[in-house]
């Protein structure tokens, strides 16, 4: 009862701006189009529906394999999208996340405001141009990725379990087919 309560009273952003940037979420990486948007999915689909089903595929089953395909299709392109991310970020040589960069700022502004003090400027260029390398990059872009990789982790679970309802779907009717395939044969 409480549940229900707080679902009521929960109900997303109150602002037209906030509306806003919420309803353009789900379209930063593409991955909330539908497949059959985009021309060159479409053909993927139908081509790998065709290989799903057979040849010898009645309408119901050529269109539980479309479904199976496009859901398949997703999850690819699910993990193509966080593959282009990854490697963006990897790619870039001078990737710096924001948090580095405003603690770098703040040193700056902290020695430039303490007059007593000389820093060593060799030490502090040093400290400033530095980027993280090899699995400290990593860790550093997935540390700062982690709200877009889970973004990309909810679109691949629902692709997921997309994809394994309609395999069983599948299957179901391709086992059913077979029943009523095999009992119109005259077992004399």
């Amino acid at each position: 009862m409480a549940n229900r309560a707080n679902a009521r009273t929960s109900t997303g952003p109150k602002t037209m701006q906030g509306r806003t940037r919420s309803a353009r979420n789900a379209l930063r990486h593409a991955l909330s189009l539908p497949v059959y948007s985009n021309l060159v999915l479409c053909e993927e689909v139908e081509a790998l529906a065709r290989e799903i089903a057979g040849t010898d595929a009645n309408a119901e089953i050529r269109e539980l394999a479309r479904r199976v395909a496009e859901a398949q299709i997703d999850v690819r392109r699910v993990r193509c999208a966080r593959h282009r991310l990854l490697s963006k970020a990897l790619g870039n040589p001078s990737y710096a996340a924001p948090p580095n960069v405003r603690e770098k700022l703040a040193v700056i502004g902290h020695v430039l405001r303490d007059e007593a003090s000389d820093p060593p400027i060799g030490a502090l260029a040093k400290y400033l141009t530095t980027v993280p390398e090899g699995p400290h990059e990593l860790a550093t872009i997935v540390l700062e990725e982690v709200q877009r990789l889970s973004a990309m982790d909810r679109y691949e679970r629902r692709a997921l379990s997309r994809r394994k309802f309609a395999i069983r779907a599948f299957d179901l009717a391709r086992r059913q087919r077979k029943i009523v395939d095999f009992g119109s044969y005259n077992l004399e």
